[in-house]
């Protein structure tokens, strides 16, 4: 079950992301350019640009539908599970040396 949800919040992540691009259109309306340096600086120019950004919404609304009503049984059994140790750089000479001795 965590693993449908991961997947159903990953694909609306990525939704959200589409929905975002193409919501907002950005437009360069001036070049940029460069100081001109000799023996004294002058300053640049940074671009200008306008931007059209769209809205979104969210609404909630209610609706009936059927969901399955599923029985469970919990068994207690004994796996075997994955770990992770992290040593910082500063101990991992030491440890290296250790486990060769």
């Amino acid at each position: 079950m965590k693993t449908a949800t991961g997947i159903v919040l990953g694909v609306i992540a990525v939704i959200a992301v589409a929905i975002g691009i193409y919501m907002v259109d950005v437009d360069q309306t001036e070049e940029a350019s460069l100081p001109d340096v000799d023996v004294s600086v002058e300053g640049g120019n940074l671009p200008k640009f306008d931007a059209e950004v769209g809205s979104v919404s969210i609404t909630e609304e209610t609706a009936t539908v059927k969901v399955p009503d599923v029985d469970v049984t919990m068994e207690e059994a004994e796996i075997s599970v994955p770990g992770l140790k992290v040593t910082p750089p500063e101990d991992a000479a030491d440890e290296v040396a250790a486990e060769s001795n």
